[in-house]
């Protein structure tokens, strides 16, 4: 494992790299169909400009040799005041992509780790994730676990 790398916080000026790798991240996940895009690079930079602008989202960056090779997003979700507990946030987490060189060298581990950093400083009560399969055993190793209480509705049925 190498220690080449360093993670720092998402800027708004990495939007068009961070849309690039959203990019790569997705058509990954589509091996084996039509390649092409079928919305513009540009509508995913100003989205990611726009959220990490205004602090809607937060994002950490893994970079190696002056680029962005991975990172991870984090959505803070506010939760309605509780007359009898507290209300602290949950964090959706997602977005987590580490460009496959640079893949087990300890860069998936390093961001996720900064990220936990910030939600336990910002006192966060828990994180959620639905994690692929192949990024599911890095979740498990960093501690997350199936929810006892969670469920969903899928809407785009």
């Amino acid at each position: 494992m190498t220690t080449d790398f360093t993670v720092r916080p998402a800027r708004p000026a990495d939007a068009r790299r961070l849309a690039e790798l959203r990019w790569t991240f997705k058509q990954e996940d589509r091996e084996g169909q039509p390649p092409g895009p079928a919305r513009p690079l540009e509508e995913a930079e100003q989205w990611i400009r726009e959220r990490l602008g205004d602090g809607r989202w937060l994002a950490w960056v893994a970079e190696t040799g002056g680029d962005i090779c991975g990172h991870v997003f984090l959505c803070p979700v506010e939760r309605v005041p509780d007359p009898y507990g507290d209300n602290t946030p949950i964090g959706y987490v997602t977005n987590f992509f580490v460009t496959p060189p640079q893949r087990s060298k300890g860069i998936g581990s390093a961001l996720l780790e900064s990220l936990e950093l910030h939600a336990r400083r910002a006192e966060f009560d828990t994180l959620i994730v639905w994690p692929s399969d192949r990024s599911s055993p890095l979740y498990r190793r960093s501690g997350y676990q199936p929810p006892e209480e969670l469920v969903e509705l899928p809407l785009d049925q």
